[in-house]
């Protein structure tokens, strides 16, 4: 004796195709948020250095204060380097502040000509000189980040162990290992013209883990966007 299954009535395949755009919807916001969302910092790049040995920092940010438009950033400097200079940003003016008349620089703020607009990626260069001293310290790096709506004072620091990508406004941070030594064991002289040679593709470096996360981000969010499009074209069928 042969048995058919009764066709969906109609109701149920509005309720069905509805939960299915439902789904659709929000793999799509999957796939725009997850990259967004692996890079809400701002983010300093190379986060590891040598001991006395000099480089360039990034600092880097796609996003503004809840949407609203980035007016500067404000940089305060940690004890551990011997040298800060400002690089000159196209379109930012630059105020350095000193611990007393000619001492070490202890804030730079970059102020932008024109608010950068939430979801634009701006990267700003300071050229450094490690100490000595700072061999085997993380150094941090507060940021305050003003926008013409509120700010975000980027100066948590995380506990040991804790994953400083777990807070809300970490700040960027820099590990200094133990100074770079030839065969011979003296320093290498040249470092400070290396870094000088590799400023300009600093300015686009980004943190990895920002870039893996929105990849797996990216992968999952499709995945899902595949999958709900087969369960509507089923349902709308």
């Amino acid at each position: 004796m042969n048995s058919t299954t009764p066709a969906p009535t109609r109701s149920a395949r509005r309720r069905f195709g509805a939960r299915a755009a439902a789904v659709v919807l929000a793999a799509a916001a999957l796939v725009v948020a997850a990259p967004l969302a692996a890079q809400a910092h701002v983010t300093a790049t190379p986060d590891s250095a040598n001991a006395g040995g000099y480089g360039t920092l990034t600092f880097a940010f796609s996003h503004g204060c809840d949407g609203s438009p980035t007016k500067s950033l404000a940089i305060t400097i940690p004890e551990g380097l011997d040298s800060v200079t400002p690089t000159i940003a196209a379109g930012w003016d630059i105020a350095v502040e000193r611990d007393g008349e000619n001492g070490p620089v202890s804030l730079v703020t970059y102020t932008a000509q024109q608010p950068v607009a939430d979801g634009l990626r701006a990267a700003l260069v300071l050229g450094v000189k490690y100490s000595e001293s700072a061999a085997g310290e993380t150094l941090a790096f507060p940021v305050d980040q003003v926008c013409e709506v509120g700010n975000t004072n980027w100066a948590e620091i995380a506990d040991a162990g804790v994953d400083p990508h777990s807070l809300d406004a970490p700040a960027p941070t820099v590990t200094v290992g133990e100074a770079a030594s030839d065969e011979h064991g003296s320093d290498h002289s040249d470092t400070e013209h290396a870094s000088d040679a590799e400023a300009a593709g600093d300015s686009s470096d980004v943190s990895a883990l920002p870039l893996v996360l929105g990849g797996a981000g990216l992968v999952l969010g499709a995945s899902a966007l595949v999958v709900a499009l087969l369960a509507f074209r089923r349902a709308r069928s």
